[in-house]
């Protein structure tokens, strides 16, 4: 990393930044280019490249018993899976799904393409997590699924949530996309509620090149399912669903996530150490608070996200602009929530104050397949040099002088 001797140094003000390469929040896993080609080369020789073919009966086949469940349907993305879940779970004659404002920037898009009404409830300021006590007062006649999402570091109330759906009678899905290797108290996400989704994207733990599944004790809704993504066929031009859309897997992600998926445990290994690295060297800089993973259970280590405390001498905005400018790529974490964006689409207004203060504190900093220990040192040094200097930055800024 090149030495910062002063304000003018740093690539905000036209120095040279810390990092040639850019260092990411996403994870970008690589997994081994021999493995994928095994796996490319049973569905090649075998001539079939999409339409549930080899590599695809086969993951699905390994995520069920990964995530300890009956079923996995794979889909062509992380939304359509989720999509076309909450189309099938939602409670016909209602309107509404009740999901955190604290949330993926499209969750509530998704939702609209259902359709149904996003009501937005609080989040546990300790967790950043919605809990039974935060979903409750949303519920009524209109309410006609629960989406239950787990932030990127631990989950969510995934016991109160079950009981609540019990109790109401509404079903509950679980978007748990940044959970694939966690555990709660419940035990290992992936087979709690009605179902749970999850994402095969680049920047997700298990890279597909994209992707996404849904994992599910319930046999008819797996079978459901399995028919909704493949235009709505039961067996050779057999339409038995009219709402049926294109939305399977195909042999080359399938590979790609197979081959990934031979790495996890290996890969969290190296998500541990860098995770690590960060709790150590963030404990050493004043105003910053690392958001801890709970070590009871287990946990991919993969996202990394701090809050800015009140002591922090700089604001998010600045923060990141100089981290930026550096090429590391931080980011703010679920900001703006959904409740503040502009919508084209019906929703219930919601005052949330919990989540407008909690959106915006919090960052996320680089992890992942191209980020390194020495990195993790890297970034976190230039961190203890903006707090020592913050009084300079800050003024450099206001005079808008940067360069």
């Amino acid at each position: 990393m090149l030495i910062k001797k002063g304000i003018e140094d740093l690539a905000l003000f036209n120095g040279k930044p810390a990092f040639a390469v850019p260092r990411s929040t996403s994870n970008l896993l690589q997994p081994d280019i021999e493995k994928f080609l095994e796996y490319s080369k049973v569905f090649y020789q075998q001539g079939q490249y999409t339409n549930n073919g080899p590599n695809v009966r086969l993951l699905e086949k390994r995520l069920a018993d990964f995530h300890e469940v009956s079923h996995c349907i794979t889909f062509n993305s992380g939304f359509w899976a989720l999509a076309l879940t909450m189309s099938v779970l939602a409670l016909e004659h209602r309107s509404e799904v009740v999901m955190p404002a604290l949330t993926y920037r499209r969750m509530a898009d998704i939702a609209a393409w259902v359709p149904l009404k996003p009501r937005f409830c609080e989040v546990d300021p300790a967790t950043l997590a919605m809990t039974r006590a935060t979903v409750e007062p949303c519920i009524n006649e209109e309410t006609a699924l629960i989406l239950g999402v787990h932030p990127i570091v631990n989950g969510c109330d995934v016991k109160g949530l079950e009981q609540l759906s019990s109790e109401t009678g509404i079903p509950l899905l679980f978007d748990s996309v940044e959970s694939v290797y966690e555990g709660v108290a419940a035990g290992k996400v992936g087979k709690f509620g009605r179902a749970e989704g999850f994402s095969l994207h680049a920047c997700k733990l298990l890279n597909g090149f994209g992707g996404g599944y849904i994992t599910t004790n319930d046999g008819a809704l797996a079978q459901k399912l399995a028919i909704l993504r493949g235009f709505g066929f039961s067996g050779l031009d057999n339409v038995v669903l009219g709402q049926g859309m294109n939305a399977k897997l195909n042999e080359i992600h399938a590979a790609m996530a197979l081959a990934s998926l031979d790495d996890v445990d290996a890969q969290v290994e190296r998500n541990r150490e860098r995770y690590q690295t960060y709790q150590r060297r963030l404990a050493e800089v004043p105003g910053l608070r690392l958001v801890e993973f709970d070590e009871r259970y287990p946990t991919g280590y993969k996202n990394i996200v701090v809050e800015l405390l009140p002591s922090w001498p700089l604001s998010r905005e600045i923060t990141l602009a100089l981290l930026n400018a550096e090429n590391i790529l931080a980011r703010s974490y679920y900001a703006p929530p959904l409740h503040r964006k502009v919508m084209a689409f019906p929703h219930v207004p919601a005052d949330l104050p919990v989540t407008d203060r909690l959106a915006e504190v919090f960052i996320n900093l680089p992890c992942g397949h191209r980020v390194n220990s020495t990195d993790v040192g890297e970034i976190v040094t230039l961190l203890e040099f903006m707090t020592r200097h913050a009084d300079e930055i800050l003024e450099k800024t206001r005079s808008g002088n940067q360069g």
